[in-house]
C-alpha cells in the first residue's frame, strides 16, 4: 500500500516537472515564431563596370559605383571593344549595402555568393574544366565622407560548372550559360557601416589566365547576413538561459559533493554535458558588438562540437551504466570503443573547420573547395567523420538492444524478488525509458523541424499573426537541447533521504537507515559493490 502511495505521488510529481518543461518548451517556439523575425536576408547586387585606365590601378584609390565620387563607367562590354577598352582596365564595384543603407553590428556576418552571367560565343566557348581568376579587393568605412580603408586583398580562382541548354551553333550566340553560383567572400563580423568590392578578371593569354572562360557579360553578388531582430532575441534567449542552466549545475554538483562516496562516472559525464551546455549558452557574442572581433563563426563552430561530442558520450554511457548485469563499467576507459569514434570524428571536423574558417580570418575570399587538392582534402575529412558517426550509432543500437533484452529478462522475475530489490530493477528500467522516450522525442523534433523549415517558404500566415517557421525552428531546438539537459540534471540529481529500514536491507545489501545513491556503482570505504539506485528522486521521498 505506502509503495503504491509512493508511486503515485512520484509520477504525479514526474507529470509536474514534465508539464512545466513543455511549457517552457512551446514558448521557445513562440519567440521565434512570433517575436523574431526571418533569421537571415539576402540583398542581390548588380556589379557597376568602372574604367580604370591609370598605371599600376590596383594600387590606386578604390572605384565607387555610385555616389558624389562615382567611376567611369560603360554599360556592357561591347561599349568597352568599341572603346578600346582592355579587359584588365575594367572593375567590377559593388558597394555593401545598397544606397541609402548602412550595415550595423547586430548582423554578425556576410556570407557573399557570386554568379557570373556568361554568354555563348562560337569563338569563345567554355573549355572543359575551366576557372575563373578574380583579383578581388575588400574596402570599408564608417561614413560616406572619409576615405576607404583595405580590410582583404587577394587572388583567387574558381571552377566555372556551367551547362548549355541549346546546341551549341551560332545560331545560338548571346544566349547565357547555365552557371553554378560561386563561394566568394565571408566575414564572421559586420564591424563596419559600409563595405566596398572592387573585382578585375585580369587576362594574361601567355599564362592562360581567364582564357577560355566565355564572354562575361556581368558579375552579380548575393548578400547574406543575419537579421538585427534575430540576433536581439537570440541574444536575449542565451543572457536568459545561461544563468538557469548554470544555477541547476551547481545545484546538482553541490548535490554530488556532499554525498559519502565519490562522484561515479554517469554524475561526472552529466556535469560535464551541463558545462558544455552553459559553454554554449554564455552570451560571448555581446561583444561582437563594440568589437571587430572575425573569430566569432569559428568559436562557435567550436562550441557546438564540443557540446555534440558530450551528447554522444552522454548516450553511451548511459546506456552501459544500465546495462545491469556483473560488469564494472565506472570508469571511461571502460568506453574507448565507443567513445573513440566520437573523439576521431569531432577531431576531423575540427581540422576540416580550421582549414576552412580559420583561414579566412586572413582571407575572407579563401574556400578550401576551390582546388583539387583542397577539395579531396575536405572531403577526406568528413568521409572519416561520417564513418566514425556510422560506427557510434551501430555501438549505440546495439547497447540499447542489449539492455532493453536485460530489462525484459530483469522484468520476468521482478514478482519473485523482495520489495527493495524489485523496487531498485523498477526504478532502473523506469528512468532508461523515460529517458530514450525524452531523447527520442528531442531528436525527432529536431528532425522534423529542420525538414520543415527546408521544405516550406519559412513564414505561414496564422490568422492576423505571421509565424516565421525558419526562427521557431533555431529558438525551439535551442531551447529544446537547453531543457533537455535541465532535465537531466535535476531528476538525476542525488537524493539525501533515507530509504528506510523495510526497503534497505535484504537482497541489497544495505544497513538500516543508508542512503541509497542515485547512480549505478557505489563506491563505499571497503570496495566497489555493484548497489543500484532507485531511479526516481521522487520515489526516494
Amino acid at each position: 500500500m505506502a509503495g503504491a502511495i509512493i508511486e503515485n505521488m512520484s509520477t504525479k510529481k514526474l507529470c509536474i516537472v514534465g508539464g512545466i518543461l513543455l511549457i517552457f518548451q512551446v514558448i521557445a517556439f513562440l519567440v521565434g515564431g512570433l517575436i523574431a523575425p526571418s533569421p537571415t536576408t539576402a540583398m542581390h547586387y548588380m556589379s557597376i563596370k568602372c574604367v580604370d585606365v591609370r598605371k599600376n590601378h590596383h594600387k590606386t584609390k578604390w572605384l565607387m559605383p555610385w555616389g558624389p565620387n562615382q567611376c567611369e563607367k560603360i554599360q556592357d562590354l561591347d561599349e568597352a571593344m568599341s572603346r578600346q577598352i582592355e579587359a584588365n582596365d575594367i572593375v567590377f564595384a559593388v558597394h555593401i549595402p545598397l544606397p541609402s543603407k548602412e550595415m550595423s553590428p547586430w548582423f554578425q556576418f556576410i556570407l557573399v555568393i557570386l554568379q557570373l552571367d556568361i554568354a555563348f560565343k562560337k569563338n569563345n566557348e567554355i573549355k572543359d574544366n575551366a576557372e575563373v581568376t578574380l583579383d578581388v579587393s575588400l574596402a570599408y568605412r564608417d561614413d560616406m565622407f572619409s576615405e576607404w580603408k583595405e580590410m582583404a586583398h587577394a587572388i583567387e580562382t574558381r571552377k566555372l560548372k556551367c551547362s548549355f541548354a541549346s546546341p551549341k551553333t551560332t545560331e545560338h550566340e548571346g544566349r547565357h550559360y547555365d552557371c553554378d553560383a560561386l563561394t566568394f567572400m565571408e566575414i564572421g563580423t559586420v564591424a563596419h557601416k559600409f563595405y566596398l568590392l572592387n573585382i578585375r578578371l585580369p587576362v594574361n593569354e601567355r599564362k592562360q589566365i581567364n582564357v577560355g572562360i566565355g564572354e562575361i557579360k556581368d558579375v552579380l553578388l548575393v548578400s547574406i547576413h543575419q537579421n538585427g531582430g534575430f540576433t536581439k532575441v537570440w541574444f536575449a534567449m542565451k543572457t536568459f538561459l545561461t544563468p538557469s542552466i548554470f544555477i541547476i549545475m551547481v545545484w546538482y554538483w553541490r548535490r554530488i559533493t556532499m554525498m559519502t562516496r565519490a562522484p561515479v562516472l554517469l554524475e561526472k559525464v552529466i556535469f560535464a554535458l551541463g558545462i558544455s551546455m552553459t559553454f554554449i549558452n554564455i552570451p560571448v557574442e555581446w561583444f561582437s558588438i563594440g568589437f571587430d572581433w572575425t573569430w566569432m563563426l569559428l568559436f562557435g563552430d567550436i562550441r557546438q562540437g564540443l557540446f555534440y561530442a558530450m551528447l554522444l558520450s552522454f548516450w553511451i554511457i548511459f546506456c552501459g551504466e544500465h546495462m545491469m548485469d556483473q560488469n564494472e563499467r565506472n570508469r571511461l576507459s571502460g568506453y574507448w570503443k565507443q567513445v573513440g569514434p566520437i573523439a576521431v570524428g569531432a577531431f576531423c571536423l575540427f581540422i576540416f573547420d580550421m582549414c576552412e574558417r580559420g583561414v579566412q580570418l586572413k582571407n575572407p575570399f579563401y574556400s578550401i573547395w576551390t582546388t583539387d587538392v583542397g577539395t579531396e582534402l575536405a572531403m577526406a575529412f568528413i568521409i572519416v567523420a561520417g564513418i566514425c558517426l556510422c560506427l557510434y550509432f551501430l555501438f549505440l543500437c546495439f547497447m540499447v538492444f542489449q539492455v532493453f533484452r536485460n530489462i525484459s529478462g530483469k522484468q520476468s522475475s521482478l514478482p519473485a524478488m523482495s520489495k527493495a530489490r524489485r523496487l531498485h530493477y523498477e526504478g532502473l528500467i523506469f528512468r532508461f525509458k523515460f529517458l530514450m522516450l525524452i531523447t527520442l522525442a528531442c531528436a525527432a523534433m529536431t528532425i522534423i523541424f529542420f525538414i520543415v523549415s527546408q521544405v516550406t517558404e519559412g513564414h505561414w500566415k496564422w490568422g492576423d499573426f505571421t509565424v516565421q517557421g525558419n526562427s521557431a525552428f533555431f529558438t525551439g531546438i535551442y531551447g529544446m537541447w537547453n531543457l533537455y539537459v535541465f532535465a537531466l540534471m535535476f531528476l538525476y540529481a542525488p537524493s539525501h533521504k533515507n530509504y528506510g529500514e523495510d526497503q534497505s536491507n535484504g537482497d541489497l545489501g544495505v544497513s538500516s537507515g543508508e542512503e541509497l545513491q542515485l547512480t549505478t556503482t557505489i563506491t563505499h570505504v571497503d570496495g566497489p559493490t555493484e548497489v543500484y539506485k532507485l531511479a526516481r528522486k521522487e520515489a526516494q521521498e
